[in-house]
């Protein structure tokens, strides 16, 4: 079983000055973070791609690049790159190189996005939403297996022959598909015979397995039952007890309350809070103890081979952030690989 951590690059803002924290610094501290991770020996780094003014990372490729330069075993991924706005030749390029950069330890994880802004940016119609996924994934397939191709489609100008390079080091170049609980996500995963990634953020072990059920029926059905492979991502923060976890709570508040009137986010009341932290529940915060039954218990019913925590949120400052993946790496996974 594979563990990591994932970064998506929230900006949160300075309390004192109403101005976003600075961006240079936190992409500094993402990559200090991956180097970390590296060094204390956990699988899996990850970043998101984000098109708002409250993230910093809107070009996953470039922050694996520089993680790439500073690390050495650890996996690079994304989560996710957003597939329906971008053409799928400079994904394969960006990561091929990505992958050369690292020799041999570049990712994909590919999805539809739960915002507007990047088809609006990128002057896509959200009107054909799940069509421009399916045809650039479609094609995102192809280019990782050939390094000529010739195509036609819906959405982008046809190939001819096309040649696509560099080549990445790993063949095939590993794509996943992240998916945020729709049954159709994880039914097209299976089918493809895809590894998926499932955004696991609210609710009981029971309701993420009817996603992951839908995914192994599909995968089983096209004939792809021995490829197929699951992970889940959660909110996470390892604490040093469980009050100490409790403290985390305004964090948790800030990152996910809406930073404009009628804006997109929701509030976490601190009874909801403690009661998504219990045994069984969504949210990865707690002591070590507390965080290895939980991710035991989640490869025990869900049967997952990766498990991401969701570090770095809510304006946590960095030694935090650092104390907790440290934690991770050196307490609870070599417990939870123990367990398994």
């Amino acid at each position: 079983m594979e563990l990591g951590i994932v970064a998506l690059g929230d900006l949160q803002h300075d309390p004192a000055t109403g101005r976003p924290r600075d961006a240079e610094e936190r992409l500094a501290q993402i990559v200090d973070y991956a180097v970390v991770a590296d060094q204390e020996g956990l699988d899996v780094f990850g970043v998101g791609e984000h098109h708002t003014l409250d993230f910093v990372i809107s070009s996953p490729a470039v922050v694996l690049a520089a993680v790439a330069a500073r690390t050495r075993q650890i996996r690079l991924t994304t989560a996710v790159t957003v597939l329906p706005v971008h053409d799928p030749v400079r994904v394969y390029q960006d990561f091929a190189t990505v992958d050369l950069l690292s020799r041999g330890r570049a990712e994909l994880t590919v999805g539809r996005s739960a915002y507007v802004e990047p088809f609006e940016i990128f002057g896509q119609d959200t009107a054909h939403y799940d069509e421009l996924f399916s045809e650039k994934l479609e094609l995102l397939l192809r280019l990782r297996a050939d390094d000529h191709v010739t195509w036609r489609g819906r959405f982008r100008t046809p190939l001819e022959d096309a040649p696509i390079t560099p080549r990445a080091a790993q063949s095939p170049l590993p794509v996943w598909v992240g998916v945020g609980g729709s049954r159709s996500s994880a039914e097209r995963a299976g089918r493809l015979g895809l590894p998926m990634i499932l955004g696991y953020i609210g609710g009981p072990l029971s309701q993420v397995r009817r996603t992951i059920d839908v995914y192994r029926a599909a995968g089983a059905a096209a004939g792809h039952e021995q490829d197929l492979q699951v992970g889940i991502s959660s909110h996470f923060f390892a604490a040093a007890s469980d009050s100490a976890a409790s403290d985390i709570y305004p964090y948790y508040h800030e990152y996910l309350r809406p930073k404009t009137p009628g804006g997109r986010g929701f509030v976490v009341e601190p009874a909801a809070f403690e009661a998504g932290r219990a045994r069984g529940q969504a949210i990865m915060i707690g002591s070590a103890e507390q965080l290895v039954e939980k991710i035991v218990d989640a490869r025990q019913t869900l049967g997952i081979d990766r498990f991401y925590g969701q570090t770095d949120w809510g304006g946590m400052p960095s030694e935090m952030v650092a104390e907790s993946i440290h934690r991770f790496a050196t307490e609870i996974a070599p417990a939870v690989r123990a367990a398994v």
